[in-house]
């Protein structure tokens, strides 16, 4: 929850300025999308790093091996006995790479999907009573939401695998193998292969990341249609 709040926040308006610039350069293009939505991702990836390290050393240990108290704990022993500043960005080349098919490619796929639908006006938009403007409803934005976070995924995924060991390198016996995303990769998939390697355990992750980015998506499109509402009723009075 500690990384939650500062990633989401820094996401979600770092691409709202990012498009401001981007967007009168290529007239709204499909490339403004994709590059806001990656430079959005990185900005807050950058900034949130260390806690998303935190957060994977914490999950993977078991109670009867436990090394890290908590999270300032996790910090602590992480920069005092692997190397300092650098350990807390251990896969962080991986994840900056991940961040354009991840969260760039789900920005453009959610903005396609969302165009089509207010194209078609069915039963997933609405209209909106104070500006008489073609919306998505809530559940047109859950749909738009899942969509794009499952195809962002299926795109993603293998960086995704990537990073995790990088995180995990300091706490497994064979962490050594991981020292580097080229070779990361290229470790897992000639190991495991294919699907039981750099796409394994994608199944599950659909099932964790496909309704949160739905959500995340659906919320944002409904807390932009407020605060716009309140500045045309702002305006009128």
């Amino acid at each position: 929850m500690l990384r939650v709040f500062p990633y989401g926040a820094l996401q979600f308006v770092s691409y709202e300025q990012y498009k401001k610039i981007l967007t009168p350069l290529c007239d709204n293009c499909a490339a403004s999308k994709l590059i806001s939505g990656s430079l959005a991702g990185l900005t807050a990836c950058t900034l949130t790093y260390p806690l998303d390290v935190v957060r994977s050393r914490l999950a993977f240990q078991v109670a009867d091996e436990e090394i890290y108290c908590g999270v300032c704990h996790a910090i602590q022993q992480i920069f005092t006995t692997e190397g300092g500043f650098c350990a807390l960005y251990k896969g962080y080349g991986a994840t900056a790479v991940s961040m354009i098919p991840a969260v760039g490619f789900g920005f453009l796929a959610y903005e396609t999907f969302k165009e089509a639908m207010l194209a078609i006006k069915g039963t997933l938009t609405k209209t909106n009573k104070e500006t008489g403007e073609t919306v998505l409803s809530p559940l047109g934005g859950l749909v738009c939401g899942a969509m794009a976070g499952a195809s962002s995924q299926t795109v993603a995924y293998p960086l995704d695998v990537v990073r995790r060991r990088m995180q995990l390198a300091g706490a497994v016996a064979d962490g050594h193998k991981y020292s580097g995303c080229i070779s990361t990769f290229v470790t897992v998939y000639t190991e495991d292969g294919l699907r039981k390697g750099l796409y394994r355990g994608l199944s599950i992750n659909y099932m964790r990341v496909v309704p949160q980015v739905a959500v995340m998506f659906s919320v944002y499109e409904i807390t932009k249609q407020v605060l716009n509402d309140s500045t045309v009723n702002a305006r009128s009075e």
